[in-house]
This record gives structure tokens, C-alpha cells and sequence, in this order.
């Protein structure tokens, strides 16, 4: 079987000890080669992983003929410039989320896509592939929530280090952008439109710069999306999904594990009724959706639209914190 032949700019974390070992359990694509600004991380990590290519820089692994596509979970400062080196070395880019530092940012790379027309360009919105919010949406298409109305959605963790990215202001650390961006995606993917306008309140760490607290209400023609999301409180995350007559639980909604299956819980008319979602990877199925892409030539399964949609409201919420008020998109 044909596999596209991926390579992973970085060797931060997520990649390393996530995304990289899902991939390579991809029916359709495979991890070949990894670099790194510094050769012996690129080297380590390629032993350990068992990637046949280490390259000792970014323009190295983008000049290697066997790679067909990058992953880019580089710092978000670094999503668009090297997303726009990988497609004008004629790779087909999947980056991670965010997608940029800001609306023009995220319109560049756009414009960049739109000049490789035969290249696939998308941002890793992962959790949008796990089954658990595929049933979640299937439900809410199906009536089984009646009239969609509100999404409320909680997202935490802590971390105040200052030597860590999440917390560096200037490459678009905070916890609006690192899992802010969540909720308001998928709010904006379940009630399938842009809100009107947005109403946002951030406190900022005085010391770090960043925002560790966002809150922010999304207004939809048939409802609202809330939430709050936070890099200094006890770790949980939750979404609710409410219309008039029922509702979906999601208990882990982004960072679904790999290794066991998924609850959420559908509450109807009838009563509530637990859902199981089967073991499932959501980096796996990605890697998969996307890999299948490139090889069949299909449209890939979130258009790059999407990202700068989403890079708008983040934009939106920060603007109406700083008018103390509601902010127009």
C-alpha cells in the first residue's frame, strides 16, 4: 500500500512522544525523516523513534526528496513562515494549531496555499477526528438535542513556568491560543457558522505577560458558545452541548487518550445514555485523513478556511477585552 511520507520540523513533545508514534501506526502515511536546529536532538530523537532521516536543520529536511509532506508543531511564532517554506519546497503541510500569531498571518499562509493549488494545507485540529466528537455531532445534526442553543466548554491546566513557550508573550504563548482556540473551534463546528460577535475578558499574568485566564461568550444566530480556559488552574477540561429538549457530555474533549476508550453522554427525553467510543488515536486517524489526501487527491477533511475563521475569533475576543466590549468579527 502507498503511504505518504512524512517529515516533522522540531522535536518539541507533542511531536515526539505523541504525534510521531500515532503516525506511525497510519494505515496511508509514514514518519521518514526529523530535524532538528540542533543535530543531536534531530539524531536522538530519529533512534529512538526509529525514523531513517535526521536532518541537523528546517531547509535540510524540506531539500530531502523522500519527503512528500511536513507536520509542523514548532512555537506558534514559527507555524507560518516555515508552513510557507514547506509549500514553496513543494511539500504538503499539516500544521499545528494555532494556525498563526494573527488574522494577516493566517491569511498569508492562505494566500501561499492558494498559489500551490495541488499541494494539501491544513491545521491539526485533532480532537475534530476522534469519534467521540463525530458521534457528538451526529447526534446534534440527527435532532437529538432539538434546537441547538448554547455550548459550554472548560479547559485547564497549570503551568507558570516562564522558560516554557505556553508562557513566552512575543511567539504567542497564552492560554487563549494554546487551548482557547478549542472550544472556540469547536463551537464554531457545531452550530456550523461564524458568530455575529464576541465578548472576551483575559487577566494577565504581571510577571509572565500572558494571559492565564480567558473567558469568552461567541454569539450565533441560534444561540452561544462560553467558555473559560486557564494555564494556572487545577487540570480538567469538559464540554456541554444544550438544546431544547437534550444534551451531549463530552468528558475529555481535546486530549482524548489513545489507549482506552471515550465517554460522553447523551441526555434526551428518554433519559441519560452513557456512550463508550472504541480505543481510537485522534494523531492516528488524522495522519491517516490527511496522508489519504495527498495520495487520492481529496479534499482535505478541514478547509484551510476553517483556520483563519477561527484565527479571526481568537483575534475578535483579545480586541474586545481591550475595548471592554462586544467586538464585531
Amino acid at each position: 500500500m502507498a503511504k505518504a511520507r512524512f517529515g516533522v520540523l522540531g522535536v518539541a513533545k507533542i511531536a515526539t512522544e505523541k504525534v510521531i508514534p500515532a503516525m506511525q501506526r497510519c494505515k496511508h502515511a509514514e514518519v521518514v525523516a526529523i530535524a532538528s536546529r540542533d543535530e543531536s536532538k534531530a539524531r536522538e530523537a530519529a533512534a529512538r523513534l526509529g525514523i531513517r532521516h535526521a536532518h541537523g536543520s528546517y531547509e535540510e529536511l524540506l531539500a530531502n526528496p523522500e519527503v512528500d509532506a511536513v507536520y509542523i508543531p514548532l512555537p506558534n511564532h514559527l507555524h507560518v513562515p516555515w508552513s510557507v517554506r514547506g509549500l514553496e519546497a513543494g511539500k504538503h503541510v499539516l500544521c499545528e494549531k494555532p494556525i498563526g500569531l494573527s488574522v494577516e498571518e493566517a491569511e498569508t499562509l492562505q494566500a501561499a496555499g492558494e498559489r500551490f493549488p495541488q499541494l494539501k494545507l491544513m491545521e491539526a485540529f485533532m480532537y475534530r477526528h476522534h469519534p467521540q466528537w463525530t458521534t457528538a455531532k451526529r447526534i446534534v445534526e440527527d435532532g437529538g438535542v432539538g434546537e441547538l442553543r448554547t455550548i459550554q466548554s472548560f479547559f485547564s491546566y497549570f503551568n507558570d513556568n516562564p522558560q516554557n513557550i505556553r508562557n513566552q508573550p512575543e511567539i504567542g504563548g497564552g492560554g487563549l491560543m494554546d487551548i482557547g482556540c478549542y472550544p472556540i473551534s469547536w463551537s464554531r463546528w457545531m452550530f456550523g457558522e461564524e458568530p455575529a460577535r464576541v465578548l472576551g475578558h483575559l487577566e494577565i499574568d504581571p510577571q509572565l505577560g500572558v494571559d492565564r485566564i480567558a473567558s469568552g461568550v461567541l454569539e450565533f444566530s441560534r444561540g452561544t458558545g462560553t467558555f473559560t480556559c486557564s494555564t494556572q488552574f487545577a487540570p480538567y477540561q469538559r464540554a456541554n452541548i444544550i438544546g431544547t429538549t437534550g444534551r451531549v457530555e463530552i468528558e475529555i474533549p481535546a486530549n482524548a487518550p489513545p489507549d482506552k476508550p471515550c465517554r460522553l453522554w447523551h441526555q434526551s427525553q428518554k433519559g441519560i445514555r452513557e456512550i463508550l467510543c472504541g480505543v481510537s488515536d485522534q494523531y492516528t486517524v488524522q495522519g491517516d485523513l490527511f496522508a489519504r489526501a495527498i495520495l487520492e487527491d481529496l479534499p482535505v477533511p478541514t478547509p484551510f478556511a476553517d483556520a483563519v475563521s477561527n484565527m479571526r475569533v481568537i483575534e475578535a475576543i483579545v480586541r474586545s477585552h481591550e475595548q471592554r466590549g462586544w467586538s464585531t468579527l
